[in-house]
């Protein structure tokens, strides 16, 4: 049985420390409780503005954790791959910088 690849997503895999990894499961944990808080405004008729300003902040969060994410994948993979004479990882990096700042 053959795995379904994300047509978006790399073959590539990161090893990631077991300190790294809790780093940012925290982070989109605290993001996901934020969201179920959301929901439960909504679901309890909460003021517009007050759901937005939830809202706003976990943007926030997500905008962290995208910060923390891209500094290790600089420090390692993309660092990496450049002193492996792999200098297409600078072309990705600036192709993902092109994405995320839309």
């Amino acid at each position: 049985m053959s795995e379904k690849k994300c047509p978006h997503c790399s073959n590539r895999k990161k090893s990631r420390s077991e300190e790294e990894k809790k780093e940012l499961l925290k982070r989109l944990r605290r993001c996901e409780g934020q969201i179920r808080g959301i929901e439960t405004m909504i679901e309890n008729d909460a003021y517009c503005p007050d759901i937005l300003t939830q809202v706003s902040a976990v943007s926030a969060a997500l905008n962290s954790f995208n910060k923390q994410l891209m500094a290790c994948h600089m420090r390692s993979c993309v660092s990496d791959d450049i002193r492996a004479g792999k200098e297409e990882a600078i072309d990705e990096f600036v192709a993902l910088m092109q994405k995320l700042m839309k």
